[in-house]
């Protein structure tokens, strides 16, 4: 009898190590398929069942949260929408996060092991802090002077601190109300199918997404190059370029918008545009050269976060001659994001160093205190400073005495770069107004903005657009209100 008693109890002994064994298993191994597993809503409802932690412009909250009183309680609200949607993205119970509501969820949602100093101590308890907040680079007075002067147009608008690599202002136009994806049901998912059936594509994020051909506005980039090597050593000197040039190996003319540019020098195709000139110095600096110069600006470069991920600007590094003469004006595959020249324009400003932009400066808990800040960072230098000093003297004269004039600022010094950037089959499509450009106060040891706008509004008449006409007012508002706070 007692030895059947004993078998019994090592019976039950097995099943009990049996049932640790499972119980570890699903605990340990299979706890993250069970997680991440569709039908399993508690990490969605722990998720939302506390207020998001915020994101701030000027130190002030540019979000907040609503208690829906729904399963998932705490939806997102947005102050001033449209305005800052290109800098914070959505949070969505539906549709997920975009932008720093993405890059910054672990903050914001207070998963963040940062957020506390006892993190293991909330792992133990399945607990968690409150969310914490983002603060952003960027600034309202300059923020709402480009949203105002894109006034709905197609565009997008990039300043940035050329001596910090700050953000300071981040606009993408047509633009849309992130708090229309907030919650669940059928208002996000009916606004999510209009937003993404709108031929404007508000929620494409124009200045960090899209790339443009950037036209005459890369003529600064080819400049460069050509100061550096000791191509042009002169910049007053005659040219010897025909109008119209010839492209190499081709019978092809390429022509200029602008009069006067037969054997022009190189800084008057700067001050008036003149694309036989900057082709033909394109070609002297050579392929290799070229693509050099471009890659220290930042082009070709696909690992750029800020801290969402930017689209990469293209410079091709396999051209023939007459390719290359028409990507050294900013045509052929050339493509550029606004932040990407407004990092240009920020390079020539900042002496010919390049630094990495950053849109946010820091991230700290729910009460205020510290977890991260920024560090600046330098991408390279793009240019000698000898170069750099050169090429603010020739974008002040484009602005002064140029095809830059709406851009002047009284008491200040303005330089800037304009561009008309043609695009389509046969250059058929209305061409986008481009302009690039740096502000200084007078007196002051360094520039206050660097500046970059596109304007891509397909309804304005094809002979109207131009990077003075269009694009650079919007610049100089955007520089004047970045004076205004220094």
């Amino acid at each position: 009898m007692i030895r059947y008693i004993r078998w019994c109890a090592y019976f039950c002994a097995l099943l009990l190590v049996a049932l640790l064994v499972n119980i570890a298993r699903v605990q340990v191994w299979e706890s993250a398929a069970y997680g991440a597993n569709p039908s399993n809503k508690r990490p969605a409802i722990e998720r939302y069942a506390e207020p998001r932690g915020d994101i701030l412009v000027d130190g002030r909250p540019v979000t907040g949260s609503r208690d829906s009183g729904q399963l998932l309680r705490y939806e997102r609200t947005y102050r001033n929408g449209p305005l800052y949607a290109p800098v914070t993205g959505f949070a969505s119970q539906t549709y997920g996060t975009s932008f720093v509501e993405r890059a910054e969820d672990a903050v914001l949602s207070g998963t963040d092991p940062g957020l506390s100093a006892f993190p293991l101590w909330y792992e133990l308890a399945r607990g968690r802090p409150g969310g914490g907040n983002v603060a952003t680079t960027v600034r309202a007075a300059l923020q709402e002077a480009a949203y105002r002067g894109l006034a709905g147009k197609r565009g997008a608008v990039a300043a940035v601190e050329p001596a910090t690599g700050r953000i300071l202002a981040l606009v993408s136009s047509p633009s849309y109300d992130p708090s229309v994806l907030s919650g669940t049901g059928a208002g996000p998912k009916g606004a999510w199918a209009r937003l993404n059936a709108d031929p404007a594509k508000p929620m494409l994020n124009r200045a960090l997404r899209e790339t443009y051909p950037p036209g005459s506005t890369f003529k600064i980039v080819t400049a460069a190059a050509a100061l550096d090597a000791g191509v042009v050593t002169d910049v007053d000197a005659p040219t010897q370029t025909p109008d119209p040039y010839p492209l190499p190996g081709t019978s092809t003319l390429l022509p200029n918008a602008a009069t006067g540019c037969e054997d022009a020098s190189m800084a008057e195709a700067v001050q008036w545009s003149c694309n036989t000139v900057m082709a033909k110095i394109g070609v002297q600096v050579g392929l290799r050269g070229m693509v050099e110069a471009a890659q220290r600006f930042g082009f070709n470069d696909g690992g750029l976060r800020v801290p969402s991920w930017v689209s990469r600007s293209n410079f091709d590094t396999d051209m023939s001659r007459d390719q290359l003469a028409l990507s050294a004006i900013g045509q052929f595959n050339t493509k550029a994001t606004p932040l990407q020249m407004a990092m240009v324009a920020a390079a020539v400003a900042d002496g010919g160093e390049v630094k990495t932009p950053y849109l946010v400066e820091r991230t700290t808990q729910d009460d205020g205190d510290p977890v991260r800040r920024a560090d600046q960072r330098t991408l390279g230098r793009a240019m000698d400073p000898g170069t750099a000093l050169r090429l603010q003297e020739l974008m002040v004269k484009v602005v002064e005495d140029g095809t830059g004039r709406n851009a002047a600022i009284p008491g200040a010094v303005v330089g800037g770069k304009t561009g008309t950037a043609q695009h389509g089959v046969g250059n058929a499509g209305t061409p986008y107004a481009w302009f690039i450009s740096w502000a200084r106060a007078k007196g002051a040891a360094v520039p206050a903005v660097a500046v970059a706008v596109v304007v891509e509004d397909a309804s304005a008449v094809r002979g109207d657009i131009s990077g003075n006409g269009a694009a650079a007012p919007i610049a100089r508002a955007v520089m004047e209100a970045a004076l205004a706070e220094r």
